[in-house]
């Protein structure tokens, strides 16, 4: 494939808090830490705090990879130059989505590859580990059960059950079925199959299905990816877990810098609430509450702790407490040897809200690095794009605006009618001046005559366009069909589209051209064709 990029400004796709944070808004320092280029990362490196959990992590994750380190050797050294003082990790997280979801997944461990790959290259003294993050404790199960390819959905449609990593995968047969009968028949087809197949029926968890598709994928790169639903890594978040949960210090900071944010004209994303940690086991994953007698329930289990027995509960059983989207981040921080984390751009704004939270806990806040954003054409799309005098930078305005443009090019004739009009207004200067001299009251008529001439000007000049489109109706449905393509529902193909056919097309060529074309730090919006 090749490369191109455009500004994210361009696209139209993404929000002023973003593009403000890729300027280096100074409005937005105090709610970052340091700006995501090589030279925050030197800097970032040499304030970085000692990391003291190096071995239970590595533990932990060796436990985790138990059946799949054999054949993954670059995932094995990785695993192991975490024991290294010098080793860092750079993480990107995302919810459980079904066969990977939307081609943003991939392109967020993508990113997250290709930066440790640079900033090795910048301190080659030093290693740096790309990292997934597993949101096995999510359990908003109507946003993974699904994904699209070429616009079919692929649902799998049980009740959810706990947090979406426990749930079990007996009942997806179907799903599997389904996509991998879009598949086809080749070689590349067969290899995907084999991977979907051992991963969602050989495994009973959807923690472990993830684990070994994403790693069957990545494992070349050396990805790491880690499940924190783990007792041992708890432990190590026992003492803020409590300490949040009986003094609501996330709550306080997080609304306070908030308003900070949206009083700077910038959007918000998350709420903090007075409690920050749900109450996990394998039937329910629900709400933890401070009641007005001063107890602690757990909503909808009739299940309630004194001050004291919520202490206790902490100290046997932190495994139980759930972090929620503001917390969760801290967790990530406080168990891995981090410097980056990678995210959207909804991510990236909801991060800014935190920095405060990471402060009062004395814990490092890291550099946000908004993933890379792509799009992927083939090569009948390209060729009608270019057919119809397009280009990519053209492609993300709207279709309407491009086709009466295309037709205004290669039309002979004028479709407008501003001379014709500015003929006939200079007439009706001459009639409202006639008009003021015989009767003065008759202005307002003169008005309107001439205003509904101009409506039908206006009709006119639309049946004109509609007429000369006709002449070209060919280039126009081609335009609708690069616009459906590349936007396919009217969006950025990257959020519904997932990555079975380019995979299909391509095998593992697709990964190897992202890893050659993204540049994770230079904030460009790729196009390969």
């Amino acid at each position: 494939m090749k490369a191109t990029y455009i500004e994210y400004s361009e696209t139209n796709s993404f929000s002023k808090t973003l593009l403000a944070y890729l300027a280096h808004d100074e409005a937005l320092k105090p709610f970052v830490g340091h700006w995501p280029t090589f030279d925050g990362f030197e800097k970032q490196l040499h304030e970085k705090k000692h990391f003291d959990h190096r071995g239970i992590l590595v533990e932990r994750l060796k436990a985790q990879y138990a059946t799949l380190l054999p054949g993954s050797p670059a995932v094995a050294k990785n695993i192991d130059l975490l024991l290294q003082e010098n080793t860092y990790t750079i993480t990107t997280g995302h919810q459980l989505n079904i066969f990977t979801g939307p081609l943003y997944f991939i392109f967020k461990i993508m990113t997250a590859i290709r930066l440790s790959e640079d900033l090795h290259a910048k301190h080659p003294d030093k290693n740096f580990v790309p990292v997934y993050w597993m949101a096995t404790e999510d359990h908003d199960f109507e946003e993974i059960n699904h994904t699209k390819v070429y616009g079919k959905k692929i649902a799998w449609e049980i009740p959810a059950v706990s947090a979406t990593g426990r749930m079990d995968t007996s009942s997806i047969v179907d799903a599997v079925k389904q996509y991998t009968n879009i598949l086809g028949l080749s070689d590349n087809s067969a290899k995907l199959t084999a991977i979907v197949e051992q991963a969602y029926l050989k495994h009973s968890r959807l923690a472990d299905a993830t684990r070994y598709m994403v790693n069957e994928l990545f494992k070349a790169y050396g990805l790491l990816i880690i499940d924190a639903d783990d007792k041992a890594l708890k432990e190590l978040f026992k003492p803020i877990i409590k300490t949040d949960i009986l003094s609501e210090n996330s709550f306080k900071a997080i609304t306070e810098r908030s308003k900070e944010l949206e009083s700077k004209g910038f959007s918000t994303q998350v709420h903090a609430r007075e409690i920050n940690f749900f109450y996990l086991t394998d039937e329910f994953r629900e709400r933890l509450v401070l009641t007005a007698d001063g107890r602690y329930e757990v909503l909808h289990q009739n299940i309630y702790f004194t001050k004291e027995e919520l202490e206790k509960e902490i100290d046997a059983h932190p495994e139980r407490f759930s972090p929620n989207v503001v917390m969760r981040p801290v967790y990530q921080e406080v168990i891995l040897p981090n410097l980056a984390y990678i995210g959207g751009g909804a991510e990236m704004v909801y991060w800014m809200q935190l920095k405060s939270n990471f402060d009062q806990y004395k814990i490092d806040f890291p550099i946000l690095i908004p993933r890379n954003s792509a799009m992927i054409t083939e090569d009948n799309v390209a060729a009608k794009l270019f057919r119809v005098d397009l280009t990519f930078k053209s492609i993300f305005r709207p279709a309407e605006v491009l086709k009466k443009e295309y037709v205004r090019r290669h039309t002979k004739e004028r479709l407008n009618l501003n001379d014709e009009w500015m003929e006939l207004n200079a007439i009706f200067g001459k009639i409202r001046l006639r008009t003021h001299k015989i009767d003065p009251s008759l202005g307002p008529s003169t008005e309107a005559i001439k205003a509904r001439l101009k409506k039908a000007m206006n009709n006119l000049e639309k049946k004109l366009m509609k007429a000369e489109k006709r002449n070209h109706q060919h280039a126009l449905a081609d335009i609708d069909n690069v616009k459906e393509k590349l936007f396919p529902g009217g969006g950025l193909q990257e959020r519904s589209e997932n990555f079975a056919l380019l995979y299909v097309k391509y095998g593992d060529n697709l990964f190897r051209d992202l890893y050659k074309y993204f540049n994770p730090l230079d904030f460009k919006f790729t196009i390969l064709y």
